[in-house]
């Protein structure tokens, strides 16, 4: 692939605009122009990102320079989008579930089917349908951005907790040092 300048990119731009100005079709024509607009906001919003991330003043020089940008996910939503992002699937898939508030393990990724099977941890709330519908769509929403070939997510529950072993023991003596009982004393 050769790299397109921006001069060029400008032209062939304006050349489509204009072929469909052509064709009449005034909708089409305002609807092309704002796909256009949006693209443009959008990748200036990454190069924005990019600009700000890196120029940061860092406490320490980061162990691996690519890590805020890797972790940020406008610019990696961008570098997905034009495979450029240098981590692998699952790496990419560990960063996303990292960042839920709700703990989950990763239970396998079927890259055949683009499904990742989460396991829903104990500590992952009540284990009621609302709350594991609403730990999946966090997980999908982040995914969405760092793994974006994972097309659905499943859950799998979390066996049911043991309920903890309550320890009854003798109740402690209410006996003051002259064995009498403190309420006896008063």
């Amino acid at each position: 692939m050769s790299a397109t300048t921006a001069e060029q990119a400008g032209r062939r731009v304006e050349e489509v605009l204009d072929r469909l100005a052509e064709n009449g079709d005034s909708e089409a024509c305002a609807a092309a122009e704002e796909v256009v607009r949006v693209l443009m906001e959008f990748y200036g919003s990454g190069l924005s990102r990019v600009v700000d991330l890196l120029g940061r003043p860092a406490a320490r020089p980061p162990a691996d320079p690519m890590g805020p940008l890797l972790a940020d996910e406008l610019v990696a939503s961008l570098l997905n989008l034009h495979g450029l992002h240098p981590e692998d699937a699952p790496a990419r898939i560990d960063r996303a579930l990292s960042a839920l508030a709700q703990p989950v393990e990763n239970a396998g990724f079927d890259a055949a089917t683009g499904v990742l099977t989460l396991r829903v941890t104990a500590s992952s709330g009540c284990g009621c349908p609302s709350t594991e519908e609403s730990v999946r769509q966090a997980a999908v929403d982040a995914l969405a951005c760092f793994a974006p070939e994972v097309t659905g997510v499943e859950l799998q529950s979390a066996p049911p907790r043991e309920p903890a072993l309550l320890q009854i023991g003798t109740r402690p003596s209410l006996a003051g040092a002259d064995g009498r009982s403190s309420a006896a004393a008063s």
